[in-house]
């Protein structure tokens, strides 16, 4: 994924920063806790297309 796409996306939600986790291949909004997953190269930042991320999870 290109690096100048990560500074311009934003969570869709909060408008905040997105952080690549490159283990799972998607982009996570800390406090909203979800992740956008990124397909073919490509993130879907769809909100209905996101994945709750546990609490006790590690960012």
């Amino acid at each position: 994924m290109d690096p100048k796409l990560l500074e311009i996306l934003v969570c869709p939600i909060c408008k905040g920063p997105l952080i690549r986790r490159t283990t799972e291949s998607d982009l996570v909004c800390k406090p909203c806790r979800i992740a956008f997953p990124i397909q073919d190269g490509i993130p879907v930042m769809l909100v209905d297309e996101a994945i709750a991320l546990p609490p006790d999870l590690e960012l």
